[in-house]
């Protein structure tokens, strides 16, 4: 809301017809140690002008530059169509569909959103409740831990191959319950989780194995041989991938003998801007025989009294629809209008758009790579990876990707701070929207910022 609309008589006449003394005599239930004296970090307050010019220097801050970062949103084409759409009233306005004969819109997008992900992961079953890919990752967890009911350990083994901050949020979520989460050593040769790497695991009761596809350097880690060994040794095994990259890889429901339990990733590829970091929103997919313990929300088609389709939302197992200590999740939000834009997004493109648009992301990502090594650099890993890789630059990575900023391009993630074997290598991302002059520019840009950190 734009201002509180409560006068101080409203409030004095709210405290007398309830008997409360004051606003206070509301809270004396919480412990004055968990109270704090003021907000002394927040400015005083100031007019609509002064806030006005304030938001627009804080904006004019945020320039985009030549872009080839990644490390978890990726820039790619958006068609004009999308958000035309999804900004028409009916969407943008909808909200949460409680009231199905009134939703039904609604409903029918998130219905087609589900079928849609279902066909690209290669799982049945999708939901449409996360906030983000970590979060999805996290609730993932959650949920192989209520299906492996014969694991009484609780630990879940997690490649440091995973996006740290998908790391990071899972670990924050899931610790109070106590559940373990167990770092696995990538080799420092491929960039990926050795399968055998995992026998000092064997025999022992492991919950679940985290396999991403493609990792967080970019590289195709051996999804086959470590969906195997979850199931070998009675664990889950939860995917997380890119959802663009299922274009041209294997889904996640035909890895190894009989694909993984349940996928995540986070949906921004499809159809939502960079936009300073969201929002976007998550996807989880699962086995049929896991979906009572899915959380988010599940729509259904089905048929009214007279025959005629309609869709609903089904296995509620909200905190919203049924007893809390029951609940499989407290989500309260299903990400509807992202949602939309990724649906909206994948029929335009459908299939075969789709698949053009991985397969460019590919061939970019190669010939930058090409380009590279022909002027000396060194590309650490294996040559198996979809459109982001390691690149060694010598020098301490902040410090030249500072230097790349300000010549106009901005040239990748810095590993350094969540690898430190990694400080003088950055990862680099190249979508279908970079053409040859792009790739050649971020070549001389990269080779003057080295040359002049290395003095």
């Amino acid at each position: 809301m734009p201002f509180i609309p409560h006068t101080d008589t409203d409030v004095r006449e709210m405290l007398a017809a309830i008997g409360a003394d004051s606003i206070e005599t509301l809270f004396d239930e919480i412990p004055a140690a968990l109270r704090v004296d003021g907000l002394n970090a927040i400015p005083p307050a100031v007019g609509e002008m002064e806030i006005t010019r304030l938001m627009e220097a804080r904006a004019a801050q945020d320039v985009m530059g030549l872009n080839f970062i990644g490390a978890g949103a990726y820039e790619h084409h958006i068609p004009a169509a999308v958000w035309q759409i999804v900004t028409r009233g009916e969407f943008y306005s909808a909200y949460t569909p409680y009231q199905a004969e009134a939703s039904q819109g609604t409903l029918q997008v998130i219905y087609e959103y589900q079928s849609m992900m279902a066909g690209l992961t290669g799982l049945p079953i999708s939901n449409a409740s996360l906030y983000d890919g970590a979060s999805a990752l996290s609730e993932a967890v959650l949920m192989a831990v209520r299906a492996n009911r014969r694991s009484k350990s609780q630990r879940v083994l997690m490649p440091l191959t995973v996006h740290p901050a998908y790391r990071s949020v899972t670990r924050s979520i899931v610790a109070s319950q106590g559940i373990e989460i167990v770092d696995v050593p990538f080799d420092p040769a491929t960039g990926r989780v050795d399968p055998a790497a995992l026998a000092v695991f064997a025999g022992e009761d492991i919950t679940a194995l985290v396999i991403p596809q493609p990792n967080f350097f970019g590289v195709l880690e051996e999804v086959d041989a470590l969906t195997d060994w979850a199931h070998a040794n009675g664990a889950q095994a939860i995917g997380v991938v890119n959802p663009v990259s299922l274009a041209l890889l294997t889904p996640p429901g035909q890895w190894g003998q009989q694909g993984v339990d349940m996928v995540v990733g986070d949906g921004q590829p499809l159809g939502a801007p960079l936009s300073s970091g969201g929002p976007y929103f998550g996807f989880l997919c699962c086995r049929k025989e896991h979906v009572r313990q899915m959380p988010g929300r599940i729509v259904g088609r089905t048929v009214d009294a007279d025959g005629r389709p309609g869709f609903v939302l089904t296995l509620q197992a909200r905190e919203q629809h049924i007893r809390r200590s029951k609940a499989t999740s407290n989500i309260c939000t299903n990400q509807g209008l992202v949602v939309t834009a990724a649906t909206i997004h994948m029929a335009l493109l459908g299939p075969e758009g789709l698949e053009r648009v991985a397969g460019a992301c590919v061939e970019g990502c190669g010939s930058l790579v090409a380009r590279l090594r022909a002027r000396g650099f060194e590309i650490p890993f294996t040559d198996e990876r979809f459109h982001e890789f390691v690149l060694r630059v010598g020098v301490d990575g902040e410090a030249l990707l500072a230097r790349m900023a300000a010549a106009g391009v901005l040239g990748g993630h810095a590993l350094g701070g969540d690898y430190p074997e990694l400080s003088d290598a950055i990862l680099v991302c190249v979508t279908e929207t970079k053409t040859a002059a792009d790739l050649d520019r971020y070549v001389a840009v990269l080779e003057q910022a080295r040359a002049d950190l290395a003095g």
